[in-house]
């Protein structure tokens, strides 16, 4: 494996963290956030150290020869115990076996890794190898044992990992169990991985020299293993943010055609906000300004829609042509009403005080009723209250609504023809 395959790894798992680290500020009392968001920045550690310049760097700036490898293993094994805490945490169970459990694979993994260093500094390796330290010292007492505890001990974790997740697999649908599959695979190569390192210790314990199946194998399988592990577990939070973003961007599209109209009704200059403000920003303020225009013309609502189509039944605040779009709004309140009556009261206290879902199921029935019937012969007797406007996929409230037709709109039952 190239030293640049190395760097790339790093510069993924970096970025993989980048996009999870708002995250995991936001909900860091989440054990199970903090427990996927330290894999990454420990994955990308291990990947940066165990690139060969950074070896030699590393060994020169501390003047031990493969000083490295122990730092390396360190982080390895930590990696494992993070492993070994994601299983714990995803299995859920009791708060306080859940956190026993934990300060016990801390403990334990903890005591692993000071006991590499131990062997490390008690056996001889005062020649620098970069790639081949495994195998080279297959044979140095103390150094041996370093090497091979921590290839069980990161063997272990995968295991453990890649049974829990199986299982877990067979009982979830869709993207979060495509994850947890990725999971199992990379689990799987982590342990193909652990056998290549084995067996070319073993063959040097016989004598044999395999050493191309530690120093050319083992790492290509580890560094495919931890990409599919890494994207595993960033596949389910990401189709959940997408997920969540599309669900947003839907309700911000489905409440134009309210929007518009109260727009029409509304006599004063709405708030004007900055081009770039976000989506939550942006629909805050539609929602806001929809409320506001509903307060208007509240006591209109109550009504049949053909009451409100004089003029001079409306109150001063609202603009000379709102009539036409009162109607609308009135004709669309009454058709949901009705169309709820078997379900839920569509009230418009609950669309004032705060009840997002009913000012979208407003806004659909304003949109279907204002759409041009399309039959030959007929046309639709709603004006549309799209007529002229920007129809962008980032419009704000300082778009203008334009020229409406003169001839007020017929009886919600009448048609043409």
């Amino acid at each position: 494996m190239t030293t640049l395959y190395f760097y790339l790894l790093v510069g993924v798992l970096s970025v993989a963290f980048a996009l999870r680290a708002p995250g995991l500020v936001r909900h860091w009392r989440d054990p199970l956030v903090r427990s996927v968001s330290l894999l990454l920045p420990l994955g990308a550690a291990v990947f940066f150290f165990a690139a060969p310049p950074t070896i030699s760097q590393v060994n020169a700036l501390t003047g031990v020869p493969n000083f490295s490898v122990p730092l390396v293993y360190g982080i390895v094994t930590a990696a494992s115990a993070a492993l070994v805490n994601l299983t714990i945490t995803w299995r859920g169970g009791p708060e306080d076996r859940r956190r026993a459990a934990t300060r016990w694979c801390v403990g334990i993994y903890g005591a692993v890794i000071a006991t590499q260093f131990t062997l490390f500094a008690l056996g001889d390796a005062s020649e620098e190898r970069l790639r081949d330290f495994d195998t080279y010292y297959a044979t140095t007492p103390y150094v041996r044992e370093m090497v091979v505890l921590c290839v069980l001990s990161y063997g272990l974790a995968n295991l453990v990992l890649a049974r829990l997740c199986w299982r877990w697999s067979r009982e979830v649908p869709g993207l979060l169990r495509s994850g947890l599959l990725l999971i199992v695979t990379g689990s799987v190569l982590s342990l193909g991985y652990v056998a290549c390192k084995l067996l070319a210790i073993g063959a040097r314990w016989a004598g044999q020299d395999w050493d191309g199946v530690s120093t050319t194998v083992a790492p290509t399988v580890s560094s495919l293993a931890s990409l599919l592990q890494c994207v595993g577990l960033a596949l389910p939070s990401a189709s959940q943010g997408v997920t969540s973003l599309w669900n947003r961007w839907s309700r911000y599209r489905r409440l134009r055609p309210l929007w518009v109209t109260m727009r029409a009704v509304t006599p004063y200059e709405l708030v004007r906000i900055p081009w770039g403000s976000s989506l939550g920003k942006r629909q805050l303020r539609r929602t806001c300004d929809i409320r506001d225009g509903l307060r208007l013309i509240a006591p209109r609502l109550g009504r049949r829609a053909q009451e409100e189509e004089q003029p001079d039944a409306l109150p001063g605040a609202l603009k000379p042509n709102a009539a036409r779009h009162i109607a609308m709004v009135a004709a669309a309140f009454e058709a949901l009403r009705a169309a709820q009556a078997d379900r839920a009261a569509c009230s418009l206290e609950d669309m004032l005080s705060g009840d997002d879902e009913q000012l979208l199921r407003l806004s659909d029935v304003l949109r279907v009723m204002a759409v041009p019937d399309q039959t030959p012969g007929r046309e639709s007797g709603w004006p549309s209250p799209f007529e002229g406007t920007f129809a962008g996929p980032f419009e704000g409230p300082s778009e203008l609504v334009g020229p409406l037709p003169d001839t007020p709109p017929p009886h919600p039952g009448h048609t043409d023809g």
